[in-house]
Order: structure tokens, then sequence, then C-alpha cells
């Protein structure tokens, strides 16, 4: 998968920026940080670094999500970002796409999840020895064989959606890793970060930074 690494051309897309914190929406295909290796090297941070050159990494998407991620302009925005992220302060929401149409109308999945280390990326659920992971979801709208999720992670485990959304027997469309069949005939993953909710660094107010999905 390495190899085909072919990510968007798009120009930034700023949501928000001031002397503290900027907010970009991330396209799909784009890694957040670089991999390992130069054909990895194009990322979102060495893009936002090349026009604010002070900015500075807080927390990451999947190469394949798109929408807002939070940079901090200063050291003391990122520790204060960080501890936020760390504490669960922050609030997230996402749009997802799944297979299939869930029987209830939102629901939790509280399943632990550890890396599948002959399969890495992947991850599994395991409860010997995965750590906590929580998510709540709300069906927005189905067309009878889709439906159309918001997603609340409570906690921030890798992968953790696309897991947590493959347990409830829904993957979400167009996921390399883990739909199958006609699951993943689809363009991109169907996995969007709508909107981010944080404690502005400076002052403490409460913020809230939204960018639509584009699916």
């Amino acid at each position: 998968m390495d190899s085909e690494y072919n990510p968007p051309q798009d120009p930034l897309v700023i949501l928000h920026e001031d002397a503290e914190v900027l907010l970009v929406d991330k396209p799909s295909g784009l890694l957040s940080v670089p991999g390992k290796g130069e054909h990895l090297a194009d990322c979102l941070i060495t893009r936002v670094q090349a026009v604010f050159p002070q900015a500075l990494l807080v927390h990451r998407l999947d190469r394949d999500t798109s929408g807002v991620m939070i940079f901090a302009l200063t050291p003391h925005a990122q520790r204060h970002l960080g501890l936020q992220f760390e504490k669960r302060m922050t609030r997230k929401t996402y749009v997802a796409r799944v297979w299939g149409v869930p029987a209830e109308k939102s629901g939790s999945v509280d399943l632990p999840l550890i890396v599948d280390w002959p399969n890495r990326p992947r991850q599994m659920v395991c409860h010997e020895t995965g750590k906590p992971a929580q998510t709540d979801w709300k069906m927005v709208k189905n067309d009878g064989e889709t439906a159309r999720l918001r997603l609340f992670p409570k906690t921030g485990r890798s992968h953790q959606l696309r897991v947590h959304m493959l347990a409830l027997g829904h993957p979400i469309l167009g996921d390399p890793f883990y739909a199958t069949g006609p699951a993943r005939d689809f363009p991109r993953l169907m996995l969007h970060s709508e909107e981010l909710r944080f404690n502005h660094p400076q002052g403490g107010a409460s913020t809230k930074v939204r960018a639509k999905a584009p699916f």
C-alpha cells in the first residue's frame, strides 16, 4: 500500500487561524505526519509548516480520514492542547457512511483495542490486553443499503472508529483495511472529522470549528 501513496495536491484549506492555533481541513489520502521513507515525506504538517513554519503537531488523523485537524502555533498552545487531548477534554464529531443499516437509531460501542501485530497497522478487539475504547454513534439517515452516522469517540485509539463500526457489523464504506466486497468499492474511506470542540489556549474559551463532509 505504501508504494501507492499518491496524495492529493489540493491547496491548504484553513478553517481558523489566530495567534495560538491553526485549524485546517485535511484531505483524504494525505498523511498527517511523514511516514518511513522518502516516498512518504509529503504530509499535512510539512505543507502547513511551509506556510506557518512555527506550527507544532498536537494530534493526528488517519491518512484516509479527512476533516478538522488542529495545530499549535506556540509551545504554550501545544502543551495546553496536548493536555486536553490526553485528558479527553476535547469533543470530536465524525461523519461516516457505513455498509448496511443498524437496527437501532443510536448506541455505544465499548470494546478494547490493540494492534494486530502480524497485520499492522490493522487493529483488533482484544478483551485481555486491549486498551479501553468507547464510541457513541447516532444514525442520521439511510437509503436501505447504507447509512450515514455521526460518531462521537470518547477515546482516541488508532483506527478506533473503523474497528468499532466493523464490530457493529457495519464497516465504513471504502475502508481498505476493514471493508470487504461491495462495501470496499468506494473511491475513498467515507470517514470525516466534522467538528472539533476545545478550550482555547489563550483564555480558555470553548471553541468549535467545523468542516462539512465532502460526501
